[in-house]
């Protein structure tokens, strides 16, 4: 193995990058026995390279760049202080031999995987415990072979255990994920959980519309989070934002809080532009979304929850929105009866609140609006103001099907249910005036 060069001008590859921290030390992962020929199996040199790199990254960080090529493997996981650099015309090949990925254990905060009771694939880029890791690149190439993974578990074959992500990173902080490509994720694209300090900038996720739960973005149970410049096609939901499932959420209560959206643009026919939920026991709170871009996608912003979730969605805004061909703008809903196999308190009641939407406008609606809150414990305090949607050429005949809901309305065409109400002179909904800590830090030019 060559020793990790330090930066400087002597040896540099002409690489450079933003990122949260620069590193004093480089790599290439040739020098660890990779063979970049798309067939040859480089878990082991991933596995090494960063195993004995990890002391350099203990002295002023390191970065292991990933050369042009095809580099198959399965999972392997990161260290602290560490920058995995993907350059153009690298492609990460994620293995589809089932065992490259080790058996691990379901997440604390819902209790088995989300595919079936019991444990899961760990995924093919993973980390647990650290502090200050980048994965980035010059729009490098991550390609989760997903087809393979989306027929067995069609197939039932995968009776026990839940399908690989691709990356997931862990009880960590200060994360960046920025200016790669993903394509054909076998499930979940990128899930941050547990963590803290978070950007996600300029990925582009690419999946089949019809792909099983190839969710872009998954913050869950984050704090101080953002998401910027993404651009998303996918089998299900552009971004989740997730904080438990049921009473493993409830116990674990850690919720996701201060995330701010911005400059997202999504296309998926089946499933939302931004979800929040299902999974949101822990609570779902001070969410920031705007500039917003959606096309053929079913709704904008879907909040789904059930009896049993417990927990919260409130204090949401977005604003800015441009959409062109949905089903529906806005979709609420309480009957996203999917549980744990273990069971749930079905007196765990979920609270809604405090949801507002400004400044938006969608071409080609079938339905304005599905907001479906529980009979004895209504969604409240809904603001929407200054919308304009055009309707399809057959759209829905009732347009606003709303029940268990409470809020108020101004300046929204066309115009929506009783239930929300204008009232007196126009109003704007609330959007926040200040930032969230994690849109005012400045990432660090780079080189390698």
């Amino acid at each position: 193995m060559m020793e990790a060069r330090d930066l400087g001008s002597k040896g540099k590859t002409n690489i450079e990058y933003m990122a949260l921290n620069c590193r004093k030390h480089t790599a290439v992962l040739t020098e660890f026995g990779a063979v970049g020929d798309g067939k040859t199996s480089n878990t082991k040199a991933f596995k090494e390279a960063i195993t004995k790199l990890a002391p350099k990254a203990a002295d002023g960080g390191v970065q292991l760049i990933v050369p042009p090529g095809k580099w198959l493997t399965g999972s392997f996981n990161l260290t602290s202080h560490f920058t995995l650099f993907i350059q153009k015309g690298a492609t990460i090949l994620a293995s589809q031999d089932e065992s490259e990925y080790p058996v691990v254990a379901p997440l604390p905060s819902y209790g088995q995987g989300r595919d079936a009771a019991g444990p899961t694939f760990a995924s093919l880029i993973s980390g647990t415990n650290l502090t200050d890791v980048v994965i980035t690149g010059n729009n490098g190439t991550i390609n989760g072979q997903g087809k393979y993974w989306w027929v067995k578990y069609r197939s039932g074959g995968f009776k026990n255990i839940t399908r690989p992500y691709t990356i997931e990173i862990m009880f960590s902080q200060n994360v960046q994920i920025s200016n790669i490509t993903i394509i054909d994720s076998p499930a979940w694209n990128i899930h941050p959980v547990y963590c803290n300090n978070v950007i996600v900038k300029g990925v582009t996720i690419l999946a089949p519309i019809d792909s099983p739960n190839t969710d872009g973005i998954n913050p869950d149970s984050c704090t101080n989070t953002l998401i910027e410049d993404c651009y998303v096609v996918s089998g299900d939901d552009c971004i989740a934002v997730k904080s438990g499932w049921d009473q493993f959420g409830i116990k674990v209560g850690m919720p996701t809080q201060q995330l701010s959206i911005r400059r997202l643009t999504c296309i998926s026919p089946d499933s939302a532009g931004i979800a929040l939920g299902s999974e949101m026991s822990g609570g779902i709170k001070d969410v920031r979304i705007e500039d917003i871009t959606l096309l053929q996608t079913q709704s904008a912003i879907r909040i789904k929850t059930a009896v049993g979730r417990g927990g919260y969605v409130k204090d949401i805004f977005a604003r800015r929105f441009t959409m062109k061909t949905m089903k529906y703008v806005f979709w609420m809903s309480g009957a996203y009866n999917q549980h744990p196999a273990s069971g749930f308190d079905p007196k765990a009641m979920p609270e809604i609140t405090n949801i507002n939407y400004r400044d938006m406008t969608a071409d080609n609606v079938t339905q304005p609006a599905r907001l479906d809150g529980f009979k004895n414990d209504p969604f409240t305090k809904i603001c929407m103001s200054n919308i304009k949607i055009d309707l399809a050429a057959e759209p829905k005949k009732l347009l606003w099907n709303c029940t268990n809901i409470a809020g108020v309305s101004s300046k929204v065409t066309p115009k929506p249910c009783s239930l929300l109400p204008e009232k007196g002179a126009p109003v704007d909904c609330a959007f926040p005036v200040d930032k969230i800590p994690i849109e005012s830090v400045v990432l660090n030019k780079c080189s390698a």
